[in-house]
């Protein structure tokens, strides 16, 4: 740990708790981007605050901000640990997406102003326009998006329902890719919000379940595999005649 994060540590002497927190989190947010800090490493605070020469306040702090971004996840009784997310509990993650976010996308349709309508599609086309955009950047837009249609439910332990669940999964993306070298997100970020914003004007008889689980068929492969949709699809198949 010390040695991954040794070489990017800034100067961090006389500054204020507040400015050695975001000092703190850009410096492990390096680390774990770059991939010096491993998925599924675990960040010990009273080791990272000995290694930077600091109390454990502003590192506490600093987890704490990283928490919330979906970069680290607090396993209890164990710590906290940069994201890594094992392909079951990804599709688990993604099967209760398809149902609270399909309901978001009714609450959405029946409650969202033409500010906000306006807001979605200057996204869409913003995301059109950013084909080339880094990973990163691309996970912004996206989050971005998602984080207006919650906010337009009305309903806001729905949205922070979805913020919970949802935000890690897109910080595990984001790393799996980086570390693979992969890019590409931001080609298909236009496409796959499209649908929705289509959906939120009105413009799609189609039912918001169906419009979700196109939507997240676009990354993942059986994304309802977890939910009540599957066993539907399971009963359906053996009722057909043999």
């Amino acid at each position: 740990m010390k040695d991954a994060i040794a070489d990017r540590s800034p100067n961090l002497e006389r500054m204020d708790v507040r400015t050695l927190k975001e000092q703190v989190v850009k410096l492990l947010r390096g680390a774990i981007f770059s991939g010096k800090i491993q998925r599924g490493e675990r960040l010990n605070e009273s080791e990272l605050a000995r290694d930077l020469g600091l109390s454990r306040i502003p590192v506490r702090e600093a987890l704490q901000q990283l928490q919330q971004q979906g970069l680290v996840v607090d396993i209890p009784r164990r710590g906290k640990f940069v994201i890594n997310l094992s392909d079951e509990e990804i599709q688990k993650i993604n099967s209760l997406r398809l149902i609270l976010e399909a309901e978001a996308l009714r609450l959405c349709r029946a409650k969202i102003s033409t500010e906000g309508l306006e807001a979605l599609a200057v996204l869409v086309d913003k995301m059109e326009h950013s084909r080339e955009a880094s990973e990163i950047e691309a996970s912004a837009l996206d989050i971005e998006f998602h984080r207006i249609m919650w906010h337009h439910t009305g309903n806001e332990y729905l949205a922070q329902t979805l913020e919970s669940l949802t935000i890690p999964l897109f910080a595990h993306r984001v790393l799996w890719r980086l570390n693979r070298e992969m890019l590409g997100w931001a080609s298909i970020l236009s496409n796959q919000h499209r649908m929705l914003l289509k959906f939120l004007q009105g413009k799609s008889n189609q039912p918001a379940e169906n419009v979700m689980l196109e939507h997240l068929s676009f990354r993942y492969t059986q994304p309802e595999r977890f939910s009540s949709l599957a066993l539907v699809s399971e009963e359906s198949f053996d009722t057909v005649p043999r």
